[in-house]
């Protein structure tokens, strides 16, 4: 068995992520870390909302990492297998860094608000969108935000992430993004659905994001990586910390290669993921990429339970 951890990004909170778990003292540590880094109550917005202050861009992502790394802490307190290869969907990048000792934990929360701030400062508030196309290749999704980009000139409309065969997001400018929707609606688009998102997250439009990012990321202490981190924008692994910082620069504008991630993944050997944090979204996405994988979904004490005695008794057997 060969196991990788994965980490998922912004989209997948929910009030109460942490309800199964809250009261372990691996889970109350970080709570409490995250509350000292950032001067708020990050543990009650979690357990009790409001939900729309929890969707806040600006609080989503420090909940996200928060949320994610608890899972993964509780799941070596517990004596799980460790994985050297890891791997996080846009946010979750930065969640699979700090688990393999890039960042501490404190220092991981106060840069992803940062990097937040950023993102959202970007781009004006309704300037920008992003919208999910389903059942198109990826050929035709480029080539229909070409077509857009040409029908308005000086407007920016990109795949930004590949999640899957035949399911990729676009963003951009919002009149380019809404046309690029009726372009791939009229290619055969099984649903081309604009997405409740506050900016246009990946597009080339999030340059400045990474320029913010670049000085956040100087100023923060950083580790040689434990673990062998398969990096967003390049499916790249990179081991000094240089190279991991010019990869975090670059993903704020650059798209999220997900589908070719997992299949690096594959190609190092990998046969079991584990996904850490609320939802099961990259578990499933996993499973659809590749098929020899097989993936595991963290995200409450019934499945890490479930989770640790599944792979409890493979590597038994083994």
């Amino acid at each position: 068995m060969t196991l990788a951890y994965v980490f998922p990004g912004q989209g997948s909170q929910k009030v109460g992520m942490l309800d199964t778990v809250a009261d372990e003292p691996v889970v109350q540590k970080l709570l409490k870390q995250a509350q000292s880094a950032l001067g708020q109550d990050l543990g009650a917005l979690i357990a009790a909302g409001p939900a729309e202050d929890l969707a806040l861009t600006v609080n989503t992502q420090p909940a996200m990492l928060v949320a994610s790394l608890a899972f993964h802490e509780l799941w070596r307190a517990r004596g799980g297998p460790q994985a050297h290869i890891m791997a996080g969907h846009s946010l979750g990048e930065y969640t699979a860094l700090t688990a393999a000792g890039v960042f501490s934990a404190s220092d991981a929360v106060a840069l992803v608000r940062t990097r937040a701030q950023a993102m959202q400062s970007a781009v004006a508030v309704g300037e920008g969108g992003m919208a999910a196309i389903l059942g198109l290749d990826d050929a035709a999704v480029l080539q229909a935000c070409a077509q857009a980009q040409s029908q308005l000139p000086g407007r920016i409309v990109q795949a930004v992430n590949f999640n899957a065969p035949a399911q990729v997001v676009i963003a951009g400018h919002a009149d380019a993004v809404s046309l690029a929707c009726e372009l791939l609606k009229a290619a055969g688009a099984k649903r081309a659905l604009l997405l409740p998102v506050s900016a246009p997250f990946h597009s080339s439009l999030m340059a400045p994001a990474g320029l913010a990012l670049q000085s956040a990321l100087e100023a923060i202490p950083m580790q040689v990586p434990q673990a062998a981190v398969i990096n967003n924008v390049d499916v790249g692994v990179e081991h000094g910390i240089a190279g991991i910082r010019d990869a975090l620069v670059r993903q704020a504008s650059s798209p999220v290669q997900w589908v070719q991630l997992v299949r690096k993944m594959a190609e190092m050997g990998v046969t079991e993921v584990i996904e850490f944090g609320p939802g099961k979204v990259l578990s499933g996405l996993v499973e659809r990429i590749e098929k020899s994988i097989k993936a595991h979904a963290v995200f409450d004490k019934v499945s890490l339970d479930k989770t640790l005695e599944t792979l409890g008794a493979q590597e038994r057997q083994a």
